[in-house]
């Protein structure tokens, strides 16, 4: 297949939890023998902090002006196979204008922030990456969100078919390594500060840092404010690229991953970062949230921490026991949850979306 994408970034990884997934993605679909072309506003907190130029087995094409880049956006939906427009992207209502009127290529609306478009929804607020018709529009509607939230899509939104694709970790990327500093900390934690994760991280990370001085924690990614409550013992890596996402998590006995509210209320909303730490071999602290069992078994592949008692028993195990359940979380990322799994997935979805098409131009 040829797949057009018109994303949030590609390039960027800074703050931004999108381009790791699309990178392992399109990789995927590259060795699977599928074409991607992957269009991306040049936004300058990306381009300031750009760690990759280049698509390997397809095209990136990285754009000033919609107006300017229309010409060659007709040319490759021209003979695309499938054109898939993201949440956040800046461009999404022309995009998706674009793509329907054009009318060969199925059209595909991808939902990588499910939980925040339907509480953007509820309280009423503008969802500025979707127009008055809402999902009613696209050939297929994908969710980073499984669960209560696929419903919700077709019966708030109006998305007439939906399959949850959830994050997935490419083992190239993400895989165990031996560092200079590993495991002198008790406790990392990597992603980018978010107000509605911030209580969680406190309860989970900070306290725990609080009461246990003599140990060292580590915190790693962007955007953190100047008032953040900072510990001495709590250190400090500014925003890391993906390449030095496996030293990261090495350095450390534990990894802590924390949901964003939105997402922990609706449940089936597994992070990247989650599937990333267990490819790694790192044991994983996870906070709770329906459907986390079905990704990770909980006491034998997962950690499950509801407050900071949990925390501080979990750092009591043994080097051992924290071996074993790392040991059975990598296995089953490997088997269940890489990126070449999810790149087999999407293009089922994409296939079977296509079928009900395919007989209804035959009864024509």
């Amino acid at each position: 297949m040829k797949i057009v994408i018109f994303g949030l970034a590609f390039s960027s990884s800074w703050g931004n939890g999108h381009a790791t997934l699309w990178r392992g993605l399109c990789s995927a679909l590259n060795r699977q023998g599928h074409r991607v072309v992957f269009f991306e506003h040049d936004m300058p907190y990306y381009a300031m902090n750009r760690d990759l130029d280049a698509l390997p087995g397809g095209e990136l094409v990285i754009y000033d002006d919609w107006d300017t880049i229309q010409p060659k956006v007709r040319r490759e939906l021209g003979d695309a196979d499938a054109a898939i427009v993201t949440s956040y992207n800046p461009d999404a209502f022309a995009a998706t204008d674009l793509i329907v009127s054009g009318g060969r290529a199925l059209s595909v609306f991808y939902d990588l922030d499910t939980p925040v478009t339907l509480s953007r929804l509820s309280h009423g607020d503008a969802v500025p990456y979707l127009g008055a018709r809402g999902l009613a529009d696209f050939d297929l509607v994908l969710s980073y969100t499984g669960g209560a939230a696929l419903d919700a899509l077709r019966n708030e939104l109006g998305a007439r078919r939906v399959v949850a694709l959830y994050g997935h970790v490419d083992p190239e990327a993400h895989r165990p390594v031996e560092t200079a500093n590993r495991r002198q900390f008790a406790l990392s934690y990597l992603g980018t500060y978010s107000a509605d994760r911030q209580d969680a991280l406190e309860s989970l990370f900070m306290v725990p840092a609080r009461e246990r001085p003599e140990l060292r924690f580590v915190l790693g990614g962007a955007q953190y404010p100047q008032e953040f409550p900072w510990s001495p013992n709590i250190f400090f890596v500014h925003h890391l690229p993906p390449a030095e996402h496996p030293a990261f998590f090495a350095s450390s006995r534990l990894t802590l991953n924390v949901t964003r509210q939105p997402m922990a209320a609706l449940g089936w909303c597994p992070s990247g970062r989650l599937f990333e730490a267990a490819a790694c071999g790192v044991p994983v602290l996870s906070d709770i949230w329906e459907g986390l069992d079905a990704f990770f078994t909980p006491g034998s592949e997962i950690l499950v921490a509801r407050e900071p008692a949990d925390v501080l028993a979990a750092f009591e195990l043994s080097d051992a026991e924290l071996r074993q359940i790392a040991t059975a979380a990598r296995e089953h990322a490997l088997t269940a949850h890489t990126s070449e799994r999810r790149a087999h997935e999407l293009i089922a979805a994409l296939l079977a979306a296509r079928a009900p098409q395919s007989l209804e131009l035959e009864r024509t």
